[in-house]
């Protein structure tokens, strides 16, 4: 697998190449090291399709080793507050979690946190757990900003999905990828031959 000193195992197989970690937990999320590997940035860079404009650690990988998840640090280099802690790199995961937002479930799932007290509680919980790991990491943000929609609210999906591939939490997450899981993959989204050239220094600037 790739950078398997990072301590975040490469799950699946082509067929299958994204799956939740039992051994996922917010606990293990606290202590990845932060990316500094170049080629690591790269990937990450073309997996975004930007330049990162924030420091991150990868919180979830999938067959190939690449990232799917990632945990972003509270604040963006240049200081902004940025609420999303665990954010979803993936493409082909982005891609059907994409198609799953095109089709209105997310209606659904607002819907249910109406109507499913049990589901509501599970979603309320989760979210507070999120942002109390969010301020582990450093200073609070102002306001205490959720990530993913509100309170009895969901607006993005992809966010869920990345805090549940990061984390094994997350209700909302767990339903989201019960509806794109398994995805296959037959080959690597990202060309390490060459991603280096395209999006590390020299290429498309990866740093502050």
């Amino acid at each position: 697998m790739l950078f398997e000193e990072a301590g975040v195992p490469a799950l699946g197989t082509p067929e299958d190449a994204v799956q939740r970690d039992p051994g996922a937990s917010y606990e293990r999320a606290a202590t990845l090291p932060l990316v500094t590997d170049e080629v690591e940035r790269a990937v990450i860079a073309a997996q975004l399709g930007r330049p990162s404009r924030a420091d991150s650690a990868v919180a979830h990988r999938c067959t190939y080793g690449l990232p799917t998840s990632i945990r972003v640090e509270p604040r963006l280099r240049d200081g902004t507050p940025f609420p999303t802690t665990f954010w979803l790199t993936c493409p082909l995961v982005k891609k059907h979690v994409g198609t799953l937002e095109a089709d209105q479930v997310m209606a659904g799932i607002n819907q249910r946190l109406q109507t499913d007290d049990g589901f509501a509680a599970a979603y309320e919980a989760a979210a507070q757990r999120y942002v109390a790991f969010r301020d582990q990491l450093g200073e609070p943000l102002p306001g205490g900003p959720r990530a993913g929609g509100a309170e009895g609210h969901v607006k993005c999906i992809h966010t869920h999905a990345g805090h549940t591939l990061a984390t094994n939490d997350n209700v909302v997450g767990h339903e989201t990828l019960d509806r794109v899981l398994p995805v296959a993959c037959p080959a690597p989204c990202v060309d390490l031959d060459t991603v280096l050239d395209e999006w590390g220094p020299g290429g498309t600037e990866v740093h502050p």
